[in-house]
């Protein structure tokens, strides 16, 4: 034994890094078949998989130019960073965009600005923007809401963001008189620090959940009279990262304070369906409706990502027809948000945000409804030029989510879904949380929102006007791309498909073919 610990105190250092390669070379060699390159390259092999693990990182700080990357580029990450440290966020010697661009925006300016009187309150308060309309107020709600703010915080979970990041949004919101929603996890004593808020649910019902998962109305009027601070609440019918996709929150991750926040079980398993149990069809969803904003007072809206237009011309025939029917309408991009998603969803289902609004609103308009709804956007319009784009097309205010968090701290990592976020703020790792100061942070996204509504107002003044309302589609022009010249598939290939028999997938399953049976 100590001839052979002698031995082996006597090999060089180098000689046990050529030990360690060898050891590693027969692994990959003899033992490993899960990776093709590092068997038939062993050792070299595995510096491919630590470039492609940090390929990310290198790209983005290291190989991508100011302009190049997505969902946000560096120049616009930037923006929001010195706004909300209030720091200088000019920039010099031009545009560096190219502003011939497919999609790039022009505001067309007044040869004579709009000259703010000495009494007006922008002198006071150089960023007060609220929003033009009243939820509410057509149908006579007993509790209307006029949103404080043009720019409020979009729907992201307690359970997909961190305690600490939620607390630092909703402390924010208060210090800029917006609005903070929820997200469909629930209504958590994370935003409840003073903040207005707009109580929204999906078909997994967190928070006014009742026993068989379908919806509690004894829990929804409980829920609003316990926290008069919420102002509207919001049924989620779709999301712009995933329509029309249910999803399943796994039981592991289901900690006490979820559950108890969800009105779910510890340690199983909950599905959100891509249905709502509480109604199934057009008619009885605005039955449902007006049942919340009767129990609660509360201005009722709905969210929802734009694809097909037939059951939104129905709401529309029944809304004209009974003069009832949602108060406000959020229109999700279907660039896709914070919630994770599979790429076919986040990539191909529905509309991008100014196509799906335009149709929408057009709709809507069509049928003389247009001025009973608030409508708000949602779909990366956290910039200046781009709201002032959506209030051109009537969008009376729009809701930011990756821009608050990049407000907070959020660096574009791109593993939301990972639970691994290294900011802290899409995680429930408690060390990662530790990051985030709420005292701080509230006070940059609250910096972050007024600088938003000070360039916003400035850029309406330029355009002649008072408030961003007042915007038409004539003050803004774009460079026009494809989408106007696009057709369907049937007029671009020149037939129409033919129609596949489908007796339901019940049929399918009890085929006696399927899967090669027989």
């Amino acid at each position: 034994m100590e001839t052979l610990l002698d031995f082996l105190s006597n090999i060089s250092w180098w000689l046990w890094i050529i030990i360690g390669l060898a050891l590693v070379a027969i692994r990959d060699v003899l033992f490993q078949k899960s990776h093709t390159i590092s068997h038939n390259f062993p050792i070299i092999g595995h510096f491919r998989y630590m470039l492609e693990k940090i390929g990310p990182e290198l790209r983005q700080y290291l190989v991508a130019n100011n302009r190049d990357e997505l969902p946000f580029n560096r120049i616009e990450r930037g923006w929001i960073y010195a706004s909300a440290k209030k720091e200088n966020n000019y920039e010099g010697f031009g545009t560096d965009r190219d502003i011939y661009a497919h999609q790039h925006i022009f505001i067309n300016n007044a040869m004579m600005p709009y000259q703010i009187p000495t009494d007006h309150p922008n002198n006071e308060n150089h960023c007060f923007l609220p929003c033009a309309k009243i939820m509410g107020e057509f149908n006579k709600r007993k509790k209307p809401f006029r949103p404080g703010s043009v720019i409020n915080v979009s729907a992201m979970s307690f359970g997909s963001l961190s305690a600490k990041a939620v607390e630092s949004m909703n402390k924010g919101v208060k210090m800029a008189g917006a609005y903070h929603n929820t997200g469909e996890g629930g209504l958590s004593p994370h935003h409840s620090h003073g903040g207005d808020v707009v109580f929204h649910f999906g078909t997994g019902y967190f928070g006014v959940r009742a026993a068989d998962g379908g919806f509690s109305m004894e829990k929804m009027i409980k829920l609003v009279e316990d926290n008069p601070f919420i102002r509207a609440i919001e049924v989620k019918l779709s999301q712009g990262a995933k329509p029309g996709k249910g999803g399943v929150l796994p039981g592991a991750k289901i900690t006490p304070e979820i559950a108890k926040i969800r009105g779910v079980e510890i340690g199983k398993d909950v599905l959100s369906p891509p249905n709502h149990k509480a109604f199934s069809n057009v008619p009885e969803m605005v039955d449902f409706i007006e049942q919340i904003a009767e129990a609660t007072g509360l201005p009722v809206g709905i969210k929802a990502a734009i694809g097909k237009l037939e059951q939104w011309e129905e709401l529309a025939d029944i809304m004209k027809a009974t003069g009832k029917g949602p108060d406000f309408i959020t229109v999700d991009g279907g660039e896709g948000g914070t919630g994770a998603a599979p790429p076919s969803f986040a990539d191909h289902v529905s509309l991008p945000w100014v196509y799906g609004f335009g149709d929408l609103y057009k709709l809507f308009q069509r049928k003389g409804l247009s001025e009973r709804i608030v409508f708000i956007g949602s779909g990366k319009l956290g910039f200046p030029a781009k709201a002032a784009m959506a209030f051109a097309m009537g969008a009376d205010c729009i809701n930011v989510a990756r821009e608050a968090m990049m407000s907070i701290g959020c660096i574009q990592a791109q593993v939301c879904h990972t639970n691994k976020c290294p900011s802290g703020v899409a995680t429930q790792s408690k060390w990662l949380q530790n990051g985030i100061d709420p005292t701080l942070k509230s006070v940059r996204l609250a910096q972050y929102f007024r600088t938003f509504r000070k360039e916003f107002i400035e850029i309406t003044h330029a355009a002649g006007y008072e408030h961003p309302c007042e915007f038409t589609m004539n003050d803004i022009e774009i460079n026009v791309d494809d989408h106007n010249l696009s057709k369907e598939l049937s007029g671009t290939y020149g037939y129409e498909k033919t129609p596949v028999p489908f007796n339901g997938m019940k049929s399918l399953q009890d085929c006696m073919y399927l899967g090669g049976n027989k």
